[in-house]
């Protein structure tokens, strides 16, 4: 199946043309890439895309978060699979270690650890946060976070942008809207904060804020990333908001269980 319209000619001439915008991005190394996909490709997984992610998945219901997950591959469909297997794939990894300009050798998660296939219904919103920083089972530092958007005919007001913000929390520097087939590609460390804390307000109810999730790792990082122990999600407050960073007792138990040691929050 072909997932690019022009295949391996385009992944080469975009790490030639946006490498330097990737690393010298504000606030933090990264790059938005529209109409990067096969279209046929992305409606085959809007199709195939489960209406019951909030009873086959996982429900995200804590004062920081209200979305829905679904990152078990024996429940997504087999050209959804497909997609995941391609982005997984070499070929992808590839292009995400050059156009990052990433030393160590990055690795895919066949275990979609947290990402998969993301929905946020009407009010649903995921609040500023830098990433957890270490993969539960395998140990590997986590590196890069790739979002591939579903969402026809998205406006703005209908909420749920993608927020870059600098590491001080004092300003927004960049909104991304979710629109069809845009790829937002970004480093994860620990100032890399970011989310779409926006609520959904989509006029239709039964239209949802849909994306794929996928995160990269490697076996060790640079200091400069400022990492220390392991940790899990860091939710940060807005200037002049009402945000909560609070989150809820099973899920600091959850990431205790599995790093064994302190995680501050």
């Amino acid at each position: 199946m072909n997932f690019l319209h022009n295949h391996n000619q385009k992944l080469k001439d975009i790490i030639d043309i946006s490498h330097d915008k990737y690393i010298n991005a504000e606030p933090f190394p990264h790059i938005v890439i529209d109409n990067f996909f096969n279209e046929e490709v992305l409606n085959d997984i809007i199709k195939e895309f489960p209406s019951n992610i909030d009873s086959i998945g996982i429900k995200y219901d804590s004062d920081p978060e209200q979305k829905l997950s679904l990152d078990d591959p024996n429940k997504i469909g087999l050209k959804t699979k497909e997609f995941f297997n391609y982005i997984n794939s070499h070929e992808f990894l590839n292009f995400i270690n050059k156009i990052s300009g990433i030393k160590e050798t990055l690795i895919s998660d066949p275990y979609l650890w947290g990402g998969g296939l993301h929905e946020l219904r009407n009010n649903g919103y995921l609040n500023i946060h830098a990433d957890f920083n270490k993969h539960p089972q395998t140990g590997l530092d986590r590196r890069v976070n790739a979002l591939v958007y579903l969402n026809p005919e998205w406006k703005e007001e209908y909420g749920g942008s993608l927020q870059l913000w600098d590491r001080d929390m004092k300003k927004c520097v960049k909104k991304i809207n979710p629109i069809f087939n845009r790829l937002v590609v970004f480093n994860t460390n620990d100032y890399s904060f970011h989310g779409n804390p926006d609520p959904i307000n989509h006029p239709d109810k039964n239209i949802s804020r849909k994306s794929i999730a996928l995160f990269y790792y490697s076996n060790g990082r640079p200091k400069s990333d400022l990492f220390g122990s392991p940790k899990t999600t860091n939710f940060q407050n807005r200037p002049n908001t009402k945000d909560s960073k609070k989150i809820t007792t099973y899920k600091k138990l959850f990431w205790k269980l599995f790093y064994k040691t302190k995680i501050e929050l």
